[in-house]
């Protein structure tokens, strides 16, 4: 996880200096983190205080009640603003209009099924796509997959999804990345090193000697 977050932060750091330029970089760059209950979320808020460590102003928008308790107060230690999970959708807006990065760790490849965004999670991703049009939009860094993809098959069932510039992916390129309509969504993607290249040469191996 110290790996996924650390990636995940320099990735944002580089996004936020191409845009702010050297001076500007990461100091005083507001973040909106969006937290799921998952490793995501964790990967997300552990990624937002190495960010937070580096001058950013943090928001954490979860959207679940369970959040990695861990994660959870490594990004509130520095004085990040944590909202309710039930924040006015134009509350949400204008966090969204005002944030120079957001950073997406609201499902990653434990999703099962229909990936599509329910509940709390899809209405937060409904009130941020107005200000991605806007003419100064945030930058989007999603935390291993745009959240509502499919991981597999790239489907995207319900379009309630944030468009990343940068998808930071973690051990592997996910299929679902490189296919469409999801791969759209993925912007540039990165895949990370988190020390798992083992597994998943044994998981490579099992499905050749099964195919």
């Amino acid at each position: 996880m110290a790996r996924a977050a650390g990636a995940v932060a320099t990735a944002a750091a580089t996004l936020l200096t191409a845009r702010r330029g050297a001076a500007g970089g990461v100091r005083g760059a507001r973040v909106l983190v969006l937290a799921g209950s998952g490793n995501n979320g964790a990967d997300a808020l552990f990624a937002a205080r190495l960010l937070a460590d580096q001058g950013a102003a943090l928001c954490i928008l979860p959207t679940s009640d369970r959040l990695h308790r861990e994660a959870l107060e490594a990004a509130l230690a520095p004085g990040a603003d944590l909202r309710p999970v039930d924040e006015l959708p134009e509350v949400v807006t204008g966090l969204a209009r005002a944030a120079d990065l957001i950073l997406d760790g609201i499902l990653g490849t434990g999703t099962t099924g229909n990936p599509a965004l329910r509940g709390a999670a899809r209405g937060t991703v409904a009130a941020i796509l107005p200000a991605l049009s806007g003419e100064h939009p945030p930058l989007v860094v999603a935390v291993d997959l745009p959240s509502g993809i499919g991981v597999d098959d790239g489907c995207v069932p319900d379009p309630t999804v944030l468009r990343a510039d940068l998808t930071v992916t973690f051990g592997g390129c996910k299929a679902g990345l490189m296919r469409r309509p999801a791969a759209d969504f993925a912007g540039r993607v990165v895949v990370a090193d988190i020390g798992i290249g083992d597994e998943l040469e044994r998981i490579r191996r099992r499905d050749l000697a099964s195919a």
